[in-house]
């Protein structure tokens, strides 16, 4: 009998008519994969083939607007999910009304595969893990619309020992990459490990989730410059590393990120499904998209009722010739604009999702605009050459590392907060620095100030990692008053100029595995971090982990 290797994933719900879904499996031979609604309703799909592994996105159609949808999946028209003696509750498809003004969006990223059971987790308690076992234990409870991950949703550069055994019986490790993954075989272990995980992979079964990649969803510091570029190029493992990472992603992430409209129109996806076996065509697409990035958009959009979701991807738009860097290139950039600007459907809150946070505590946002004025050679060769060094040492690529991007970005929220159609709110949501804070803006450019929307930078990170003593005294020293004059100082040493936009934080830093919630209500946004503690008698234990309120806040109030 065929099996069901991972999944059900709950991908795309749809929201305007509250009527269709997709659901991804990944099976263990081909065969026609369906879903089953209790009450009516349903779909099927052939899976399709790539490097040995089988897959499907189901469309699921006949789903009542505003209902709660038990359904089972069916391979070869055999029942596989919920397996016998399941002990969870049913997978469901929640639709939302006609109408609907209210969204509820949990958001976070970094996720370490949770150890198997009995193992000692060192990162502590997974907060993906303790939400599912929230929701779970009351299924008719609150529970987010849609889990936005942010990025890192598996480590190709860190594994687990379990995934390093793996790979050592496998091949040699003392051959490049070594406990690192090289091709996609190796890749479809990282997400076998993390969807595997029977808390993770209930709350997917029944909670939609969107998703875009960050560095380690292929290797650290991912894009960082055109010498970083060329150096990894260079390296025999490297193209293999890529185009495996490409292909993965675009299967287990990309696809369910897609309506079925965009499914429908996309080639590729045509392509794979016409042939027994997708893998030539996947790794050539891969390879185009690798040489070209501007040949494929890997950000979206999604709407939730009065809310727009602009996914943008950081990571592989990125122009890299000094002197001409940006953080997305211009089609990227122009789709952005149009996005957010677009007014053919009113919409009460912006959400911008972007892997890597816009605002960063002062001193690292002055550090990075600093460090990409030496690289690009404003003080000499020498200084440029320990540029490079240096924000390949310490992560120096975010927003700030791109200055005319950051600007860009600056004067589009301005615009887009600006007017009587302007939405309440404009959020940039953001992981990546493994820990979590809130920023606004205080000063803006006197030709560029948002006069209807509230601009918060909600970062939130990490869903389940750690992080050195080291680093949070760093980024607590980012942000003070110290912190802010020495970042004064690399600034006129970088010939910065006048700061475009200030900014204050106003919640944080918090540190531990962690999730943020906006809670979105016509134009009102509360917003609420949960942390995932063990907690037994008031004091931190090994006892059962839950998810705990380390901050509240409303971001609409006068």
């Amino acid at each position: 009998m065929t099996g069901l290797r991972l999944g059900p994933v709950l991908r795309y719900v749809d929201w305007e008519r509250g009527d269709s879904a997709t659901v991804w499996v990944e099976t263990d031979r081909p065969c026609t994969a369906e879903v089953v609604c209790e009450g009516g309703g349903g779909g099927t799909a052939e899976t399709f083939q790539i490097s040995g592994h089988h897959y499907a996105l189901i469309p699921v159609t006949g789903l009542r607007p505003g209902s709660s949808t038990p359904y089972e999946v069916r391979l070869g028209g055999s029942p596989v999910w919920p397996p016998p003696e399941y002990a969870f509750p049913p997978s469901t498809i929640n639709t939302p009304s006609p109408g609907a003004d209210s969204a509820r969006i949990t958001f976070g990223s970094c996720r370490w595969a949770a150890p198997a059971e009995g193992e000692k987790d060192p990162a502590g308690p997974d907060a993906l893990d303790t939400l599912s076992a929230r929701v779970s234990g009351d299924p008719g409870g609150e529970r987010p619309d849609v889990i936005l991950l942010l990025g890192d949703q598996v480590y190709a550069d860190e594994i687990s020992k379990a995934t390093r055994r793996w790979l050592a019986a496998r091949r040699d490790l003392r051959e490049p990459p070594g406990v690192e993954v090289a091709d996609y075989e190796e890749y479809t272990r990282l997400y076998y490990e993390s969807w595997l995980d029977p808390q993770v992979r209930w709350l997917l079964s029944t909670v939609p989730t969107c998703m875009i990649f960050d560095d380690h969803d292929v290797i650290d510091d991912w894009n960082t410059s055109a010498a970083w570029v060329a150096d990894m190029r260079a390296t025999p493992w490297w193209r293999e590393r890529i185009l495996s990472g490409l292909m993965s992603y675009w299967v287990y992430q990309h696809l369910g990120n897609l309506s079925p409209t965009e499914l429908d129109a996309d080639e590729v996806y045509a392509a794979v499904r016409a042939t027994p076996d997708g893998t030539d065509v996947l790794r050539e697409f891969a390879s185009r998209a690798d040489q070209d990035p501007a040949c494929v958009r890997w950000s979206y959009r999604r709407d939730f009722g009065p809310v727009r979701l602009l996914m943008v991807d950081t990571r592989a738009a990125r122009v890299l010739e000094e002197g001409a860097r940006a953080m997305l290139d211009e089609d990227e950039a122009r789709w952005l604009a149009d996005q957010a600007l677009d007014d053919s459907r009113p919409y009460d809150h912006l959400l911008i999702g972007t892997s890597l946070p816009w605002l960063l505590p002062p001193l690292i946002h002055d550090a990075e605009g600093w460090n990409a004025a030496l690289a690009s050679g404003i003080r000499g060769g020498r200084w440029a050459r320990f540029a490079e060094d240096l924000r390949r040492r310490s992560d120096l690529e975010h927003w700030a590392a791109f200055p005319a991007s950051f600007e860009r970005m600056v004067r589009l929220i301005a615009e887009a907060g600006s007017g009587p159609g302007a939405p309440a709110t404009i959020c940039v949501l953001s992981g990546d620095v493994h820990h979590a804070y809130v920023a606004e803006p205080t000063h803006w450019p006197d030709d560029a100030r948002p006069d209807t929307a509230r601009v918060f930078q909600l970062t939130c990170s990490p869903v389940h990692n750690g992080i050195p003593s080291s680093i949070k005294l760093g980024f607590r020293f980012g942000w003070s008053a110290t912190g802010q004059r020495l970042g004064k100082r690399l600034a006129r040493h970088g010939r910065l100029g006048k700061p475009l936009l200030r900014w204050r934080r106003t919640g944080g830093p918090w540190f531990g595995n962690q999730l943020m919630t906006l809670t979105l209500r016509g134009r009102a946004a509360e917003l609420r971090l949960e942390q995932a503690q063990r907690i037994r008698g008031g004091e931190q234990s090994t006892g059962p982990a839950r998810l705990t309120t380390a901050m509240t806040t409303n971001l609409t109030h006068d």
